[in-house]
């Protein structure tokens, strides 16, 4: 039995070790290439851990942590839709959801069901973006590709040639919902970038 769950275990650590390949648009802060959605859950979850501070009332850090580890592992089978590609629409589609969710049923079916369905259920939560801890978790999720951004010359705005407008909607209002704080001291960086 412990054999078999071990397994199981290891099985789902394994496959997730595949996040580290699937590159994202966004740039590490120096620009010198993409990130992996590896690094990019390793990042959320230290910006969980040093904003803390900016959490509303009733956020769970720790329980923020965890959705923040394992948000992006449906990716290993979809892949990275950035935001502002021009597939941006494709980025909440219906099609992408359906997709990310066979993924969420194969891959944390890797797992024994007393930690895959907790584990997939703690993605669902990230997904739907009501309670506290997972409009902190998208705020987090949309403020750090903002960063870096901003330190490396522009980035993915350059590149899809975004607008200050475009930025507003759909990374500032998802930031600014879970964040107040975090968006207004952002956002005044950002203004200056599109002047």
């Amino acid at each position: 039995m412990i054999d078999h769950r071990l397994e199981d275990q290891f099985a789902f650590l394994n496959e997730a070790d595949r996040l580290k390949s699937v590159l994202r648009a966004t740039t590490l802060v120096d620009g010198s290439r993409p990130e992996n959605s590896g690094e990019h859950s390793w990042h959320l979850a230290l910006y969980a851990l040093v904003l803390a501070d900016q959490a509303g009332p009733g956020v769970d850090i720790n329980r923020v942590i965890r959705m923040l580890l394992i948000h992006d592992l449906v990716e290993i089978d979809v892949g990275d839709v950035p935001i502002h590609s021009a597939n941006g629409q494709a980025h909440a589609s219906v099609e992408t959801m359906a997709a990310e969710a066979r993924a969420a049923d194969r891959i944390f079916g890797l797992l024994p069901a007393d930690i895959g369905t907790g584990l997939r259920a703690l993605w669902e939560e990230f997904e739907a973006a009501q309670t506290p801890d997972a409009l902190f978790a998208k705020s987090l999720d949309r403020v750090q590709p903002v960063m870096a951004n901003l330190m490396s010359g522009g980035g993915t705005w350059v590149t899809y040639d975004v607008t200050y407008d475009q930025l507003e909607a759909r990374v500032g209002v998802k930031i600014a919902k879970g964040a107040p704080g975090l968006w207004g001291w952002v956002r005044e960086r950002c203004r200056g970038y599109f002047r």
